[in-house]
């Protein structure tokens, strides 16, 4: 939907061997200047790191699946910044070192959704932003379970559930 709807360049984690290898061949060798972490506990991933990430969550040592986040941690170039605004609990192997290591800027909180809304309004308003094509199911209030289940499970293509009172 990024590249699609707003032209951003996208990679998709499970049509390459390494995130981290793709953002630095598409960066030059450096990485990004900034990783976002908008995902959270709910990333999905491939290979080794994401089995045992299920396995713990299994278990319940631990809440979280972090592959996203310890790729953005280990993409970042040095010097850059990383974003969390994904919601995360309890993870293991959190790659502080390489976040000291490389002098990253480290910013985090839930979005402040509050501060932000009047000037996204104006920006809508003005017809500088559209943000429709993300509400991609709607349901009415006596539906509003099924809403939450298919967004849930990411089914239909279910990226955002509105409820529209009857």
């Amino acid at each position: 939907m990024a590249r699609d709807h707003v032209g951003s360049e996208t990679l998709n984690y499970e049509e390459v061997d390494s995130v981290v290898d793709a953002l630095r061949e598409m960066t030059g060798g450096r990485g990004p200047d900034a990783c976002i972490d908008a995902v959270g506990m709910q990333a999905h991933g491939t290979g080794a790191d994401y089995a045992y990430d299920r396995v713990k969550q299994a278990l319940h040592l631990e809440t979280d699946r972090g592959q996203a986040l310890r790729s953005a941690i280990m993409a970042c170039r040095k010097g850059g910044t990383l974003s969390i605004v994904g919601v995360y609990g309890i993870m293991d192997k959190f790659p502080i070192g390489a976040i000291m290591n490389k002098g990253l800027t480290l910013r985090s909180a839930q979005q402040h959704g509050q501060a932000y809304l009047p000037r996204l309004l104006e920006h809508a308003t003005r017809g500088e932003l559209n943000p429709s094509f993300l509400a991609t199911h709607r349901f009415s209030l006596e539906d509003a379970p099924l809403g939450y289940e298919m967004f849930k499970k990411k089914q239909n293509g279910c990226v955002r559930s509105v409820f529209v009172p009857a």
